[in-house]
């Protein structure tokens, strides 16, 4: 899949798991299949994912990118470099507040003009109308992740419909990274075929965590969840352009971010329109809502 150097060992939360065939394997790309409704279902049901590769406007992308970090002070990029490379100082900005919630950057950017402009282009709804096979819409809860060096967190393993459950499950997530995420920046990655796994086995893992007043996650330890539940994590550097759509039964987790350049993206979720909404996602995403 690629020539360059690559890390012996990732880590999610702080938990290291070795990088190796055993653990991991490629993303299937399906970028070729991309005017075939019916192959990206079949691939979509199959695989519970499928990856487009270069389906938005990059620039735009990379435009959007650096209006996120114009947002902060400027001692939060390395110096000589730009809010487009996105490249971590090693400082936060001196009283800022609690990520994603009023005041916060993350919290403004979610509601501004270009956010909301490029989350309902016509590019993502037609994927998600392609793999839901009718009209969607999308949810206004939109949810954007900012992880650096620094953050010592990741997304644990876990199942979208568990954060959304009182709804119809005739949704997909687009994860858009804003801006290049090779692996060494903390992408998501997918357990193979864990879309199939019997929710018994899903909950016999949850005590496996660094959580354990929060039982949506299912474990922050991804070589015992792959051990358990069978299958490869699977990964790929995205590029800005990619999107990757998912199913919400199929169980994925992040990296810890291990690089200098900060991981932006977002999390969308579109609904075929004639499916039962969840209301808690009626309303825009900050990093406080519960949920």
């Amino acid at each position: 899949m690629t020539s360059r150097l690559l890390p012996d060992t990732v880590s999610s939360n702080g938990v290291g798991i070795p990088f190796d065939p055993d653990h991991f394997a490629p993303m299937r790309d399906s970028s070729e299949a991309a005017g075939d409704a019916a192959e990206l279902r079949r691939r979509f049901s199959h695989d519970g994912y499928v990856l487009l590769r270069s389906v938005l406007d990059r620039p735009r992308v990379l435009q959007l990118r650096a209006d996120y970090f114009d947002r902060f002070d400027p001692v939060l990029l390395a110096p000589g470099t730009d809010a487009t490379d996105g490249v971590f100082s090693g400082r936060l900005p001196a009283g800022l507040p609690p990520y994603g919630t009023a005041g916060h950057p993350a919290h403004d950017f979610v509601r501004s003009p270009g956010f909301d402009e490029f989350t309902r282009g016509a590019d993502l709804a037609a994927a998600a109308g392609a793999l839901l096979d009718g009209p969607v819409e999308l949810l206004p809860r939109r949810i954007l992740r900012h992880f650096h060096r620094q953050s010592a967190t990741a997304s644990r393993a876990h199942v979208d419909y568990d954060y959304m459950d009182l709804g119809s499950d005739r949704v997909v997530t687009a994860w858009v990274s804003l801006g290049d995420c090779p692996i060494e920046c903390g992408g998501l990655v997918y357990l193979s075929g864990s879309h199939r796994a019997d929710r018994a086995r899903l909950d016999g893992l949850r005590g496996h965590t660094d959580r354990p007043a929060d039982q949506r996650p299912i474990s922050n330890d991804l070589a015992l969840t792959a051990q358990v539940l069978g299958g490869r994590w699977l990964w790929t550097d995205y590029r800005a352009g990619d999107v990757v759509l998912h199913s919400p039964h199929l169980v994925h987790a992040s990296l810890d971010n291990r690089s200098d350049v900060m991981r932006l993206s977002v999390d969308l979720r579109f609904r075929r329109a004639d499916a039962d909404p969840d209301a808690r996602w009626s309303a825009p995403w900050s990093a406080d809502d519960g949920f």
